[in-house]
């Protein structure tokens, strides 16, 4: 079996509601609405056909429902998600095992409530957060409460990136050009946001906590190496005493820390990469996703390049169950024959 644990999906009654919100701030507005699988379930159900022995855990896709209203109207929001993409795993449990939970986390308060809802109430197998909360750092002292709530259920977070075109790439400019806040900034925001929970000392307050990094850990295989010994000179060629502090405060190498995230395999197609990701993070915490439907096509390109990718990359067969489905399994606690 493949289990994809990074599809994305607008369930009818949330999508009726953000596709009647003004268009202000929305940077993925017009990309969602000309994705047809996102709200249409017979064309998802179609594509899905092809893959055979094939399920989705169905996660929202961008963009933060924080980005949708204020503390008091986002709870509302994270509600009518949650509620819609439990109701689809009722009524097709063949396709859809589980979901993971939106959270308001504009409203940390709210967040915690709706963590309890979602996942006692509603069954949710974890939730998804965003690299930033309308630009506040996931280290702030509001939000780490949801971190140890999610530690105490032991499921897993799904950490998504997200920046918006108005983060330009220049000081001297107003906006990024040419889509590079997506291509690039989203790799760089996973990564940062990596950075700054393992400096909280995020994994020595919960040592069990799983987040699953989208896109591979973004960032850090490919730069091993200066995470690595980079990050072990903290505090030596810079003039921040926070820096030597942050280092002295944890109880492992940086690179170590870095090494407790999960990764999915949601690199459209990227062989390299993703032998890359696994050699850094190991087959134990490497989980598959497609981030279907958002392929060039709009079709099924992306489950069926990462496919090919998985069946073809230097792995064993037994690693290669574990990614499929095994990790999936083992942490999702997923109602599956």
């Amino acid at each position: 079996m493949k289990i994809d644990i990074y599809p994305h999906i607008l369930p009818k009654r949330f999508a009726e509601r953000i596709f009647s919100l003004p268009a202000t701030g929305l940077n993925m507005q017009k990309r969602f609405r000309e994705v047809p699988a996102l709200t249409d379930l017979d064309l998802r159900f179609r594509i899905m056909d092809r893959y055979g022995d094939y399920v989705q855990v169905l996660t929202l896709c961008s963009p933060p429902v924080e980005v949708l209203g204020t503390p008091q109207e986002t709870p509302e929001l994270a509600r009518i998600a949650n509620d819609g993409m439990a109701e689809l795993v009722e009524k097709y449990p063949d396709r859809f095992p589980g979901f993971v939970a939106s959270l308001p986390m504009n409203n940390p308060e709210a967040a915690l409530k709706e963590i309890e809802r979602a996942i006692i109430k509603l069954g949710a197998t974890g939730v998804q957060i965003f690299s930033n909360v309308n630009g506040r750092s996931l280290d702030e002292p509001e939000f780490q409460p949801l971190f140890a709530r999610m530690a105490a259920f032991n499921l897993p977070i799904w950490l998504h990136p997200t920046r918006a075109p108005s983060f330009p790439d220049y000081q001297t400019e107003k906006r990024s050009r040419y889509d590079l806040w997506w291509v690039f900034g989203w790799p760089y925001e996973t990564t940062i946001a990596m950075g700054r929970l393992v400096f909280s000392g995020i994994f020595d307050r919960h040592p069990n906590l799983a987040i699953i990094t989208h896109h591979m850990g973004a960032m850090l295989p490919y730069f091993e190496g200066r995470a690595g010994p980079g990050l072990d000179q903290l505090g030596s060629r810079t003039d921040d005493p926070d820096d030597a502090v942050a280092l002295g405060r944890l109880c492992r190498r940086p690179l170590d820390y870095f090494r407790m995230f999960y990764a999915d395999t949601a690199l459209s197609g990227a062989l390299p990469a993703t032998e890359c990701g696994l050699a850094f993070f190991g087959a134990d915490r490497v989980l598959f996703a497609t981030d279907m439907p958002f392929d060039p096509e709009k079709g099924p390109g992306f489950i069926r390049e990462t496919v090919r990718v998985i069946d073809n990359m230097r792995a064993s067969l037994e690693d290669k169950q574990k990614i499929y489905e095994g990790n999936a399994r083992r942490m999702l606690k997923l109602r599956l024959p």
